[in-house]
């Protein structure tokens, strides 16, 4: 999170940004404006936004460093997708520019009354990696991953996948994508053993804008349901619905039994903060307990009732977003002590089926279309 732009990029955003907008009055009189942007940089973002325009302005320049937002898909009754921006500046939700060919995604069908087809995507380096999703014709929806940038507002494809799927295992260490099993347009033991990488950070080298096939599980029991991959300590964590338990060592390439303990207390949705500290959320007990590697236990932390049935996490700046069993967003400050929590309105008659948390969305004119 907070992560700035390199010079080129900063200058090429600069460029096509009307700087009109900043010049209606000094930001800070007697001071030139790059060295005011310095100065203001160093005050938190909420102060800026409640003094002035020219500073509220600022804060969502293309160039000026980010704070944290919240961003969420969701599905409507239609088995429309969208996907949504909110700003805890403003507390309110802001739409996110669609992708350039729209999404023909199926999350709800009569044959799956209880539950929805899964969406897949993560968070990789400041930018929201969508992988896998199913096609109305149950055959997976994407050949390529598709990446949104909020600094820059756009779409971009990541590289073909020799075998797209669904019902995969996604996540990321560092700025490294992982798919592990899952299903193609048919069942295929290789998919269901394989795992494949793609560097997000090496994009512009063309010899590495692919993805590498690395060790093999030893059977598909992955490939019976969606899964985080959970990046910890350059390993990834997944746990299946059966509750099997596995750790992949991206360093070495190799794949270890999962401790004990983690895996016991694998009771619903689990995230890392800055792949550091594991949370977890016991969705049966409305638990939130951190991992304590040394013990091989988890300590709980807090007890919410809105927690039962959580879903889905995720965990960046200090902070959890969880979407709770009722469909309400649940944000929780771990830094704070004690911990504090607060509910995030979700928009009228939308379903979240993802949370992120990433850089704010930029702005090239601060006036844009929100959604109450």
């Amino acid at each position: 999170m907070g992560k700035s732009l390199n010079p080129s990029k900063r200058q090429k955003l600069i460029a096509h940004y009307d700087h009109r907008h900043l010049q209606e009055q000094p930001l800070i009189p007697g001071l030139p404006d790059h060295v005011a942007e310095l100065c203001l940089s160093r005050v938190h973002p909420s102060l800026l936004y409640s003094v002035c325009r020219s500073w509220r302005r600022l804060i969502y320049c293309p160039f000026f460093p980010p704070f944290p937002s919240l961003y969420a898909f969701f599905s409507s009754s239609d088995n429309e997708i969208q996907l949504l921006s909110f700003d805890p500046m403003s507390s309110r939700w802001e739409t996110v520019p669609p992708p350039p060919n729209p999404l023909r995604l199926l999350v709800h069908h009569p044959s799956f009354l209880c539950r929805n087809l899964p969406v897949q995507s993560i968070s990789v380096s400041g930018n929201l990696v969508l992988l896998a999703a199913t096609a109305p014709n149950f055959n997976p929806a994407l050949s390529r991953p598709l990446i949104f940038s909020p600094l820059s507002r756009s779409w971009s494809l990541g590289p073909p996948m020799e075998t797209p799927r669904r019902w995969c295992a996604a996540g990321a260490s560092g700025p490294t994508v992982y798919v592990a099993s899952g299903i193609g347009s048919n069942f295929s033991t290789d998919v269901a053993r394989s795992l494949e990488k793609w560097d997000l950070g090496e994009e512009d080298e063309m010899d590495d804008f692919r993805w590498k096939k690395m060790r093999q599980l030893k059977d598909g029991r992955f490939s019976t349901d969606a899964i985080d991959a959970v990046g910890w300590r350059r390993k990834l964590c997944m746990v299946n619905v059966a509750k099997q338990g596995i750790l992949y060592d991206a360093d070495n390439d190799i794949w270890e039994q999962m401790p004990e303990g983690m895996v016991g207390g694998w009771r619903g949705p689990v995230a890392a903060m800055d792949e550091e500290v594991l949370y977890a959320v016991d969705e049966g007990k409305g638990l939130l307990t951190r991992y304590n590697q040394d013990g091989d236990n988890w300590e709980v932390i807090m007890e919410v009732e809105s927690l039962r049935g959580a879903c889905q996490m995720a965990a960046a700046g200090g902070r959890l977003c969880v979407i709770c069993g009722d469909g309400e967003i649940l944000v929780i400050d771990v830094v704070a002590a004690p911990p504090k929590f607060w509910a995030v309105q979700r928009p009228a008659e939308l379903e979240p089926l993802a949370v992120h948390i990433l850089p704010r969305l930029s702005r090239l004119d601060f006036l844009l279309p929100t959604v109450s």
